[in-house]
Parts: structure tokens; C-alpha cells; sequence
């Protein structure tokens, strides 16, 4: 979950939303209450960081940063995971387990 002072889009992002038929709503929703997954605190030239939340019944990844001095969430990519590489996610100490074959 990120304060975001406002949303920016980079290209990429834009491009895998419209492909992967993924709403601005969808991605707002998992940058203000998804579950942070991991961090790549040496991205340049913002830290940043993947998001994890569940959007009308479907997974999405987010992976944004945060502009330090405006506070704005730059939107890096966004997918939905493959359920091949995150059979099982457990998020942070809570261990909550998504399994794909229960969807």
C-alpha cells in the first residue's frame, strides 16, 4: 500500500494495460491497497517495489516507484502472475496462501 500524491504511467505500462485488458481503476486499486511482495530498493532512479492485490476476482501484479520529492507513483508494469512462477504466494507474515488451482 503507497500514498500516492498522484499516478504517472510510463510507456511500458501503458502498452501492458491496454494488451492485458487491465483498467487505470484495477491498478489505482492494488497501488492504494495492495500487499507489497518485494522490494527492489536499487532500481534507478526510484526504489521500487511489486504489489499484490485481488481486483474483481483476478491477481494483479503491480510494480511501482514513488518520486521521493512529489510523492507521485510512477507506474512501472502491470500483469496478472503466471500461476506457473507464483503457484504460491505468501505475503509478508500473515501467510496467506493463493493457490491457482482453487480459482
Amino acid at each position: 500500500m503507497l500514498n500516492c500524491a498522484g499516478f504517472l504511467y510510463s510507456n511500458h505500462a501503458l502498452r501492458a494495460m491496454i494488451t492485458r485488458f487491465i483498467r487505470s481503476s484495477e491498478v489505482e486499486e492494488v497501488l492504494i491497497h495492495g500487499e507489497r511482495i518485494k522490494d527492489y530498493p536499487a532500481d534507478k532512479p526510484y526504489p521500487s517495489c511489486l504489489l499484490l492485490k485481488f481486483v474483481n476476482g483476478r491477481p494483479l501484479h503491480v510494480v511501482v516507484s514513488q518520486n521521493a520529492d512529489t510523492g507521485e507513483c510512477i507506474v512501472i508494469t502491470c500483469y496478472e502472475p503466471d500461476p506457473n512462477v507464483w503457484r504460491n504466494l505468501i505475503l509478508k507474515k500473515k501467510y496467506y496462501i493463493y493457490d491457482v488451482c482453487n480459482l
